[in-house]
This record gives structure tokens, sequence and C-alpha cells, in this order.
């Protein structure tokens, strides 16, 4: 009996440890009320956004059909579209930004595919500009900066002070004197569109970016983006070379119009070009309007696949990122742009140096030797094709070395100042010529100071350096080996275009994009870093919390106000 009552007594107190184990904490229960809460959370989310997308469709749908019965077809499916695009761009600002991206190597074919009308060019703008609206509305919910880096705060201040003051100071004047055909403040207006209307994609992309899966995402689909685009400029190349496109010669071209690029020779891709094999003459537009805004795509491009070809976390990607950059340096060649001819090994070469990839033998000799074999095999099979682009780049350098041409061009604006403001905004800017006269002046610094003076180049300058610095600094936070080396792509990228003296990327496609785009993604990766530790190690991130709590003040040790 007794043997009995003590097993009965000892399976009593095994089914209250069991209950006791099953049972959850407190703190178990509140999370689980706050999971519950977020799934109710995430699943209204969804509801609105159905609901949203749905009413947009709708409302899209009979303004469009409104405006197509009434006005004209064509404008019907325009007004759709652009509501559509507008609508949904507003909510889901992530998607946009993704579109706005892939839209714009493309921009030039789309332009002229749809009759060439110039505000065309601004259609990127309808993913970007409601995406930004979004993103603004969301930093004052939450109260968040919206204007990033905080460096960048005071020189952006004096740049906008430095343009009001030509604005209102000499471009108001010259609209009040200006004749038929001439819109100086309209001119000013767009100047300051162009100068400063993408900085804000630093804002949107520090925000929208969550994780480091967003960000390789990202930089994996511009790696396809340069494939895409570079496969559609080499099919443009063969298509001119074996006759099925007429080319500058075919048009009928005759004297100096054998050495410009025109629309009249536009071939399957872009806008403009220039093909013209008796005198010597290629200059392709690629994917775009014209051949200046294709080479610097090219440029460009090299720092974002060399960043794919050697810090993507997959082997497939990497590999992606080598086929990228390969693409880039055979149409640097084929298309005939000297500058891109120079300036992507130069680049690559340069990266490797500054980015440590060159220490980083693993990688390094893998890619430098498949790169290689196949540049050997490329210019093996066409000696005649380089040794042209090589002789036509000397016969360049020699007939106007680039320092000599930025030393005359600084020269020539230097004595066209009168006092301290500049000419008005927008004044040498090439995109603007529609609202006026504008003074061709082909490298950036020259021109800043052109349309703002002295005082107004040395504001944009602190405002270029104060990126690159922030950029810099984040850049050396990282701790990530992967995401260091895309941070260190990134920023030879910024430093690279605050700097380069040559032309003005900064005022073109895609350039005045990217630009900020990596100067944005540099500044994320520290966050991004700081969660990959967190993830790795979840113990020492809670050490690291429950240490910050107990330090904390509680409101009893918070100062009072007086």
């Amino acid at each position: 009996m007794a043997t009995k009552k003590r097993k009965k007594q000892s399976q009593k107190r095994s089914k209250k440890r069991s209950t006791a184990k099953v049972q959850p904490s407190p703190e178990q229960e509140l999370s689980r009320k706050e999971q519950r809460a977020k799934e109710r959370e995430v699943s209204q989310a969804r509801a609105q956004l159905i609901q949203f997308t749905i009413l947009a469709f709708v409302f899209s749908g009979v303004v469009g059909l409104l405006l197509g019965v009434v006005v004209e077809p064509t404008l019907g499916v325009a007004a759709t579209a652009g509501l559509l695009c507008l609508s949904l761009s507003f909510k889901y600002q992530r998607q946009a930004l993704y579109a706005f991206i892939i839209y714009i190597p493309f921009s030039g074919t789309v332009t002229y595919m749809l009759g060439g009308n110039s505000l065309l060019q601004l259609a990127k703008d309808a993913f970007y500009i409601p995406a930004l609206i979004g993103v603004i509305q969301m930093c004052r919910k939450k109260r968040l900066d919206i204007l990033l880096p905080q460096a960048v705060k005071a020189p952006m201040v004096l740049v906008l002070a430095m343009v009001f003051m030509n604005l209102f100071l000499v471009n108001l004047p010259q609209q009040i004197e200006a004749g038929d055909g001439e819109n100086p403040m309209m001119m000013g207006i767009l100047g300051l569109k162009i100068l400063l209307g993408y900085l804000p994609i630093i804002t949107c992309i520090y925000y929208l970016m969550r994780t480091s899966k967003d960000l390789y995402f990202l930089l994996r689909i511009q790696a396809v983006l340069v494939i895409t685009a570079c496969a559609l400029g080499f099919v443009q190349y063969l298509m001119l070379k074996t006759g099925v496109c007429a080319g500058t010669e075919g048009t009928g071209a005759a004297g100096v119009d054998l050495f410009k690029a025109s629309l009249q020779s536009r071939c399957f891709v872009g806008g403009a070009l220039l093909y013209s094999p008796s005198q010597g003459q290629i200059r392709l537009p690629g994917t775009f309007v014209a051949p200046w805004q294709w080479g610097w795509f090219l440029i460009s491009s090299a720092f974002f696949s060399f960043g794919t070809a050697f810090n993507d976390r997959s082997p497939f990607w990497r590999l992606l990122g080598i086929i990228s950059l390969i693409t880039v340096f055979v149409m640097a060649v084929v298309s005939g742009q000297r500058i891109a001819l120079f300036l992507v090994p130069a680049i690559v070469v340069l990266l490797s140096v500054l980015t440590g990839q060159v220490t980083n033998l693993k990688r390094f000799v893998p890619i430098g030797v498949i790169m290689g074999l196949i540049l050997v095999v490329l210019t093996a099979r066409n000696p005649e094709l380089l040794q042209e682009r090589v002789d036509s780049f000397e016969a360049r350098w020699n007939a106007s070395p680039p320092h000599e041409f930025v030393m005359q061009q600084f020269d020539e604006v230097w004595k066209s100042q009168n006092g301290i403001l500049g000419n008005g905004v927008a004044r040498a800017t090439n995109g603007a010529r529609i609202f006026g006269e504008i003074r061709l002046v082909e490298t950036y610094h020259p021109k800043l100071l052109y349309e703002l003076g002295p005082l107004g180049l040395l504001a944009i300058m602190l405002m270029y350096t104060s990126i690159t610095v922030a950029t810099f600094k984040a850049y050396r936070k990282t701790k990530d080996k992967n995401l260091r080396g895309y941070a260190a792509s990134m920023w030879v990228f910024v430093l690279f275009i605050s700097y380069f003296p040559y032309y003005y990327p900064l005022d073109v496609e895609p350039v005045s994009v990217y630009y900020w785009l990596a100067a944005g993604i540099v500044l994320k990766i520290p966050t991004l870093d700081k969660q990959e530790r967190e993830l790795a190690n979840p113990t020492q991130s809670r050490r690291l919390r429950s240490r910050k709590k107990a330090t904390a003040p509680t409101p009893e040790d918070a100062p009072q106000p007086v």
C-alpha cells in the first residue's frame, strides 16, 4: 500500500512538473499576442493594398475611357497608363523604385519607339516622384530624417541659397527682357531639377532597402540590366555592320554630316547614331538617346558590375557579374566611345586597388584569368577593330588633350564673369535649351562657374565633398567582406564622379541617377551589416540590448523641467 501511494504521489509531481513546463510564461504569452497582432496587421495591410489597387485600376480605366471617347483614343490610353503608374507608384514605393531603375537604361529606346516626344524623356519620373512623396509621408509619420546624410544639410542650404539668388537676380531680369521663345525662369526651374532633383534618391534607397537581401536583389537587377542593354547594343552594331541598317552613309549624308550623329540613321534601339565606315566614324547610342549617354552608361556599369563580380555571395551571380563586366569591355570597344574605351579599363584597375581585391587572390586570380582569356580571344579575332579605336582615341587626345581642354574652358568662362553671380541658372545646361538660348560648355565645373558664379561652384563642391566623406565613413564602418566590397565600389564611384573634371556626367542620364543611387546604397550598408551580425549572434545582440536598457535613465532619474 505504501509503495502504491508513493507511486501516485510521484506521478502527481511529474504531472505538475510537466504542466509547469508546458504552461507558457508571461513573456511567451506576450510574444504570442504580439505575433497575432502582427499577423492581423499584415492581413489588414494586404486587404487595403488589394482594395487600393482595384480602385486605381477602375479609376484610371474610367478616366482613360472618357478621354478616349471624347478627345482621342491615344490620349485615353496614355492617361490610363499614366494615372495607373502614378497611383501604384505612390502606394508601392519599393516596387516603383525598382521600376524606375529598370526603366533608365531603356528610356531612350522607349522614347523613340513612341514617336520621340521630349516629354517621354520625363516618363521615368512617373515612377520616382510618387514613390518619393510616399517615402516623405512615411518619414513624417515615423519622425525620421527626410534629408540624408546629415552632413549634406548645411552645404545644400548654401547651394539652394546661391541657386535662388541667381534665379531672382539674374534669371528674373532676363525673363523681363526676354523676347519670343525665351523663358529664363522656366529654364532656371528645370536647371534646379537637374541639379538637385534626384538627390532624394538617397532617402528613398536608405528607407526602402530593409535587409541585405534587398541590396543583393537590387545589384543583381543592375547586372542583368547591363547584360541586356549591352546585348541590344551589340545587335545594333551587327545590324549596321551587315547592312540591315543603312547607317549615316546610307541615309545620303555628305560632307560634315558624315561626322555627326543623327536620328535619320537610327537603328533598332536608342536614338541618334553615327556610322560612316568609309570615314572611320562610329558612335553608337546603344539603348540611350545619344552616344555620349551610352558611353557614360558603360562607365557607370563598370562600377556596378565589378561589385557584383567580386562581392556577391552566390557563385552564380558572381559569374553573371563577370559576364556583365566583359560585355561592358566589349561594348566600350565596339560602340566607338573613346572616353569609355579609356576609362573602363582604368576604372577596373582603380577598383582592384582601392577595394583591396588585388590581395584577394582566391577571387581576383580566377576572375582576372577568365576576363583576360576572353578579351585576348576577342582581340585576336578583331585586331583591326581594336587598332582603329585606339588610333581614334590617340588622334582625339593629340588634337585636344583633356587637361588643356578643361583649362581652356575655365579660362573662357572666367572671362565672361561679371561679379560674384553667374550668368543664370541652366544657361549652360543642354537639357534646358527648349526654353531659350544656352552656351555650350563641355566640362562640368566650368559650366557651374558660368551659371552660378564662383560662390555657387564652391557651394556645390562642398555638397559633393560632404557626400563623398559621408560615404567613405560608411564604407569604413562595414565589417562583412561582401558588403564592404560593395560599399567600396559604390564609394569609389561617388568619389570619381564628384571630382571628374571632363564632360558633364552629373547633368545627364544615367549618371544623374546612378550617382545618388550609389550614395544611398553606401550609406545604408553599415545598417545592413549590423543586422547581419545580430542575426549571426542573437545572444550577443540581446545582451547588448539589455545593457543599454539597464544603463538607460529611468523616468525618475530624468531631469525635470524647471
